[in-house]
């Protein structure tokens, strides 16, 4: 497979289709449609400043360059005695005398000779001389004038943070494509920065299609169900940081779909819809899609969420990315996580790597047959050994959105795998901190 460079992304999927020697559209694996849709998609460019309190979550638009060391100075990182490495005791106990005291956040001006010593506080700055700090609960009969150090407590350099050790003037104290954590916004007041520069937030509309839906408060209908996809994509999106539209439940009508993708395309960078692109004599969305762009109508080796369409639309002199999803409501999450969700995070500029797998033993039997990734939803949990063990949650069907909300993992069964036995290590998804 031939390689597009950023200089020369692609213009079209036929493009990126046509490097691929055995692409086929009714029979794609689960990563060469990730690897389709991550060459296509081009992050959105604008930035914008921010207070940091309010970049919480935010992707960072440039490095971060540290214009001071921190700490400034070397400094106690314990409250007790700072000295000269070279005057420890190595045998027996030694009486130092005490020249003064070091405060955080005050100059000292002492400097130790030949058994002397400061009594300094956490934080403050190491004394001219001193390069180790005892700590006040290993040293015996203590007074303002002298203090007994024991041999053996501490050796030369102990307890003591060197200036520039977390970081030095000029390093890069935060990576462009990070998604700020609270971590990293203490870590931006620790450097005095009290702005910072982030992508603009990723605006996404969404909604559901099916003359068999209905929203909260309506009545149910023979043969209707209440839409629940749009408040999974409602919960997925609000995780991810997007600015969301939610348009609600559009009909099986060729006018009134047409008039949503159009006002979605105006309106937003990326447009997610459930379902509609399976096939049907009632499914008219794939017809609008296509005439209104570039759009691939795919069949994924995956179980659930075979149906997928990815693609650009076009309206009004803007366009918009488009990710049309299955509508069985497990369908939906997991075509989400593990196509919309890296995609949508390229978008926003964050530099993501793919979502991490863990090992984990089946305590059951799984049916599974090579040639298609699975997806099963699992309650991961630890047995006496410390092992992590996992078990499906009952029927698996991709209707069955009980079976999300009652696991704590996904249960990822490769591509090339086969049946699980008990026993068997498998790699699992955890939902904490991802819905």
């Amino acid at each position: 497979m031939k390689s597009l460079t950023p200089s020369a992304s692609p213009s079209c999927l036929q493009e990126i289709v046509s490097c691929l020697s055995d692409y086929d559209p009714d029979a794609l694996s689960v990563s060469q449609a990730q690897n389709i849709i991550r060459q296509f998609i081009a992050p959105v460019q604008s930035v914008e400043k921010v207070a940091i309190r309010q970049a919480l979550g935010r992707v960072l638009a440039k490095d971060m360059i540290s214009g001071i060391d921190v700490p400034a100075h070397d400094n106690s990182a314990m409250d007790g005695y700072a000295l000269r490495g070279s005057d420890l005791p190595v045998t027996d106990p030694l009486i130092f005398r005490v020249i003064g005291t070091a405060y955080a956040g005050r100059a000292c001006d002492s400097a130790v000779a030949a058994n002397e010593c400061v009594r300094i506080m956490t934080g403050a700055v190491m004394p001219v001389g001193c390069d180790t700090v005892i700590p006040q609960e290993f040293t015996v009969d203590a007074t303002d004038a002298t203090v007994t150090i024991p041999a053996g407590k501490v050796h030369p350099g102990d307890n003591r943070r060197l200036k520039g050790e977390d970081l030095t003037t000029g390093q890069v104290a935060l990576k462009k494509g990070k998604i700020l954590r609270p971590a990293d916004i203490g870590l931006l007041a620790s450097l005095g920065v009290a702005e910072a520069p982030v992508q603009r937030r990723l605006r996404v509309v969404f909604f559901s299609t099916g003359d068999e839906l209905r929203s909260l408060g309506e009545p149910l209908d023979t043969g209707c169900v209440y839409d629940s996809n749009r408040y999974t994509l409602y919960g997925m999106l609000q995780r991810l940081g997007c600015d969301i539209i939610d348009m609600g439940v559009i009909k099986d009508d060729p006018a009134e779909l047409e008039a949503a993708f159009r006002s979605a395309c105006e309106n937003a960078d990326a447009i997610i819809t459930s379902g509609g692109v399976s096939v049907g004599a009632a499914d008219y969305t794939k017809q609008i899609m296509a005439m209104l762009g570039d759009v691939a109508f795919w069949t994924i080796g995956m179980r659930p969420g075979r149906p997928m369409a990815f693609g650009k639309i076009h309206s009004g002199g803007k366009s918009a990315y488009l990710f049309g999803l299955p509508g069985n409501p497990v369908a939906v999450m997991v075509t989400f996580y593990f196509f919309a969700r890296q995609a949508l995070l390229y978008m926003m500029g964050a530099d993501a790597a793919p979502l991490p797998l863990l090992p984990a033993i089946s305590k059951t039997a799984i049916r599974k047959r090579p040639g298609r990734t699975e997806y099963q939803r699992g309650v991961l949990s630890i047995n006496q050994d410390g092992q992590a063990e996992v078990v499906v949650t009952g029927s698996q069907g991709s209707g069955i959105l009980r079976s999300m909300s009652e696991a704590n993992c996904m249960i990822v069964l490769h591509h090339e795998q086969n049946q699980i036995l008990p026993g068997d290590q498998v790699s699992v998804l955890l939902f904490e901190g991802l819905i």
